[in-house]
């Protein structure tokens, strides 16, 4: 497993039963984990859009006194100076979105330094036929873009990018055509009915794997495997690299579990030449 100070924080929250506004104040400071040691109650409330009352008791439910020994915990175990940010105090606001998706796609580089939640994830996916691959609303494209690339390997991939009284209907046909596990696609803000949707799809009997911007997302609970990748929030409108870039490293390796994937390439590479269907 990585040790940057993001997966040391990450490590210190697993375990404990955290609340919504708890959760929030762990993703904020997984997210600025370099910055977090010299911040105050105040400022780190004021980083998280919460109350400096409720960063006190996100320090007791960890098991400290308070937020200054909290603090000088996070001093310890992360690196004693601030992290030096690439051209911060020159760049417009667009390039600091660039570059805040190159710090989210570093992080994800170091989680992924321990393959094995991808690897226990694509052997799950691989063995359920149908695949129900779930994202709607801003996961949306998210989850289009791996069922339309899983086809091409996958005997049966299920998209779910709409939602609706025919969500659960369309779960149960899964299930009862042999499914055995679900792929959901969770970013912010998160919909309600994704959230109702797991719940009833573990209830149901599906394994939950599931791509979210933070292992403290309203998903998690209701996730058998859950594999954080960070969202952007510099410009008006989230970006998600990082949980795109999960999504094909998560293809890869259900790839690598299915036996004819390769076989299934190359028929698909025939029939598109025959076809002349694209322009060399």
């Amino acid at each position: 497993m990585s040790d940057s100070p993001a997966a040391r924080l990450q490590a210190l929250f697993e375990g404990h039963r955290l609340t919504p506004t708890q959760r929030r104040i762990a993703h904020c400071m997984v997210r600025g984990a370099a910055e977090v040691p010299f911040l105050s109650s105040v400022e780190l409330a004021e980083l998280a859009g919460v109350s400096q009352p409720s960063v006190t008791r996100f320090a007791v439910a960890l098991g400290f006194d308070g937020y200054p020994a909290l603090r000088k915990h996070l001093r310890e175990v992360a690196p004693a100076e601030r992290a030096a940010a690439v051209g911060e105090d020159s760049s417009n606001e667009y390039q600091q979105a660039v570059l805040g998706e190159i710090e989210n796609l570093r992080q994800l580089a170091e989680m992924l330094a321990d393959p094995a939640p991808v690897e226990e994830a694509g052997r799950l996916l691989a063995a359920s036929t149908p695949l129900p691959v779930l994202g709607l609303r801003a996961a949306s494209s998210q989850a289009r873009g791996f069922a339309y690339f899983a086809a091409k390997v996958h005997p049966d991939v299920r998209l779910l990018d709409e939602g609706g009284s025919m969500m659960e209907d369309r779960i149960d046909a899964a299930l009862y055509e042999g499914a055995t596990a679900l792929l959901c696609f969770a970013l912010p803000r998160h919909p309600r009915e994704v959230v109702d949707t797991l719940e009833r799809a573990r209830k149901a009997g599906l394994t939950v794997v599931t791509v979210a911007d933070s292992a403290f997302a309203p998903v998690a609970r209701h996730s058998d495997l859950l594999i954080p990748a960070p969202v952007g929030t510099g410009l008006a409108f989230d970006t998600a690299c990082a949980p795109m870039l999960l999504g094909r490293v998560l293809l890869e390796a259900m790839a690598d579990a299915l036996p004819d994937a390769q076989a299934r390439l190359e028929a698909f590479d025939t029939r598109a030449a025959a076809r002349g269907l694209f322009v060399e």
